[in-house]
């Protein structure tokens, strides 16, 4: 699989597993972003990836890319945007449709070099749709949708089933269609979500705990009630996955008729929904929960500014919403601290907020604060997704977990050595990792400078989180069975796990018997789907960071190495948390060669190095918008900087 750098460089990751091969661009001929090919190694370099070519594309990860058209006297031509093919594709005269000079464009891609009239190593394509200039509100991340595939329209007959399903409502409790459900608009139930927020999903309610305990509802809004399995509505939610949230828009799974109303647990409306009341003991150690469909109405829609307000005490909602709210808050801390003794992992990472004004242009770059009325939801809606993993692995029901395995001997003794470079390894020596080192690694250097770049190493070091039919723990969580049931509105396996809560948990009807290779098929595909919208997610922010740093060129940020490479060390800001580059080639008092060993850049002569953790002041001298790339030239380095 083919892995594209900034540089134009690419490395690709053998199938039989071992150490990625370096494709220089020159050694690419038409291999793109996500192509499955064949290599033939070329050389291979003492300390450093063996250097191969690309002899075969086996087979395209894409049918078209997204890029800005050009046109000259002799040819017209896009230049791809995003990095996801390395050089630009040849457009015929007679197929470039109605696209200016400067317009964002979709184009096919219709052949690749020889037998397609143009010479080895040529991409040639048809524009197919003109998304605008690149200057018009909105434009630029239209085009990081397209160019990962993302379709912002629903089919009309998708749309016309969601309002009808809209229009039938919920059937008054205690009819037939109303599936069994339970009334429990008695219940003192709310939200807290972002203040713009209009898919809700979930909702908490205070219980009282028998025994002396203590008690929690969560309430997931009843997708399945409204999407049928198999039906048109079920068929373009599982080719979507998941909603995705771009810097400016949402993308949802489900039609706004349910995604934003019928389905979402607004306040003060009846809704349906499946709810699981669970019991815990002083310890946090869970010893009860009963599941029910429902029909609930959320008193209040709070936004988690106005949930923190009343744990601070520096606001107030009424005194109900009050008492449970801090009530709930006290279990949720007894939850996080009993996972917290499994090993659980709190990375420390900051995370940018991109302020847009009314134009889609960014106005400013935040840190988006983590208070704890987000750790409350995060806490309910873990227990509750572990508590239904518990249920389904105790039972043999087939299922979608989420899994998330531990690091890899090689990932394990490539952590240990980076952590020494930076003097952080705290790790004991043994092979394998558990949680509960990482976890101490991290609490050892909490509120301190190194904690974000720490952080962001044992990030590196992790496997993803994906969906699989096999039950292999959560690492990340220190979880034995995870899987993801509370946001059924937006992502889709928890609409699988919804309807084998309802159809084994709550009807008690056998559990339906998946084919494996399906359920295999679904895993692959929903988390291949998720990884996709994180990465559009990420470009679209990027784009705006980009927007945001061209008003600051010639203008000086302290900040820190985040990575290193061959072709130079990426920074990223203090201060607005934005990744640039400074090139090696900037570098003009040595020769610097990347030293894989130590992750540094070292000179030739000097012996002066730049290596990860350094802080640096660095000026910004290029924006790229197309490419989403910043680059900075070094001012001062290391204790220089302070």
């Amino acid at each position: 699989m083919v892995s594209l750098t900034r540089a134009g460089d690419a490395f690709v990751r053998p199938d039989a597993g071992g150490g990625d091969l370096f494709v220089p661009s020159t050694h690419l001929a038409t291999a793109m972003d996500g192509d499955h090919v064949v290599t033939r190694i070329e050389s291979r370099p003492r300390g450093r990836s063996p250097v191969a070519r690309v002899i075969k594309v086996l087979e395209r990860a894409r049918e078209s890319i997204v890029g800005t058209f050009h046109s000259s006297r002799r040819f017209d031509y896009v230049v791809p945007m995003g990095g996801r093919l390395s050089k630009d594709v040849l457009v015929p005269r007679d197929a470039g449709g109605e696209a200016d000079d400067g317009d964002v464009v979709v184009v096919r891609l219709d052949w690749y070099g020889k037998g397609g009239g143009g010479p080895s190593g040529t991409v040639a394509g048809t524009v197919i749709e003109v998304l605008g200039p690149l200057s018009d509100p909105g434009v630029d991340v239209l085009a990081v949708a397209h160019g990962f595939g993302l379709s912002f329209d629903f089919p009309a007959e998708v749309t016309a089933a969601a309002q009808e399903a809209a229009e039938r409502g919920m059937p008054e409790t205690g009819s037939s269609a109303a599936d069994g459900r339970v009334d429990r608009t008695d219940l003192l139930v709310f939200t807290i979500d972002p203040a713009d927020a209009k898919d809700h999903d979930d909702a908490l309610s205070e219980t009282e705990g028998g025994g002396g305990g203590f008690g929690g509802g969560v309430q997931i809004a009843d997708v399945s009630h409204f999407v049928p399995e198999g039906g048109v509505i079920d068929v373009e939610a599982l080719a979507r996955g998941t909603s995705v949230y771009l810097v400016d828009r949402t993308i949802p799974m489900l039609p706004e008729a349910l995604s934003a109303d019928v389905c979402s647990l607004m306040g003060g409306m009846d809704r349906f929904a499946v709810s699981v009341f669970i019991e815990l003991d002083l310890a946090a150690e869970v010893y009860g929960r009963r599941y029910e469909r429902t029909r609930i109405r959320c008193s209040d829609g709070l936004s988690y500014e106005q949930a923190q307000s009343v744990l601070d005490g520096s606001g107030a909602i009424s005194p109900e919403i009050d008492n449970a709210i801090r009530t709930l808050d006290d279990l949720a801390r007894r939850v996080r601290a009993d996972r917290a003794r499994r090993g659980a992992l709190d990375l420390e990472i900051p995370e940018a907020r991109v302020v847009l004004d009314e134009r889609g242009h960014p106005v400013d770059i935040l840190r988006r604060e983590r208070l704890e009325s987000h750790r409350l939801i995060e806490d309910f809606m873990v227990l509750a997704n572990e508590v239904v993993a518990a249920d389904m692995e105790a039972r043999g029901i087939d299922v979608l977990y989420r899994v998330h395995e531990p690091p890899s001997r090689e990932r394990a003794d490539e952590l240990r050595e980076l952590l020494g470079r930076i003097g952080q390894n705290r790790l004991p020596g043994r092979t394998s990792l558990t949680p509960r080192d990482l976890q101490q690694l991290l609490e050892a250097v909490r509120g301190r400078p190194e904690a974000a770049l720490v952080s962001t190493v044992v990030l590196r070091s992790l496997a993803k989180a994906r969906y699989d039919p096999e039950n292999l723990g959560h690492f990340g969580l220190g979880s034995p069975a995870y899987l993801h049931f509370t946001s059924p509105i937006r992502r889709y396996p928890d609409l699988v796990v919804h309807r084998e809560v309802v159809r084994s948990l709550i009807g008690g009807a056998p559990a339906r018997s998946w084919d494996p290779g399906v359920l295999r098929s679904l895993a692959d595909g929903t988390s291949a789907r998720e990884q996709a919208a994180a990465e559009a997610e990420r470009a679209s922010v990027a784009l705006k960071k980009v927007e945001f740093m061209e008003r600051h060129l010639g203008e000086a940020f302290d900040g820190s190495i985040s990575g290193v490479a061959a072709f130079g060390f990426f920074v990223t800001l203090e201060r607005y948390f934005v990744d640039g580059l400074v090139h090696v080639n900037s570098l003009r008092d040595d020769f610097y060669r990347l030293q894989q060993e130590s992750y540094a850049l070292v000179g030739d002569r000097g012996r002066r190095s730049y290596q990860l953790g350094d802080r640096v002041r660095v000026q910004v001298t290029r924006v790229d918008k197309e490419a989403r790339h910043v680059d900075f030239l070094l001012v001062t380095a290391s204790a220089e900087a302070d």
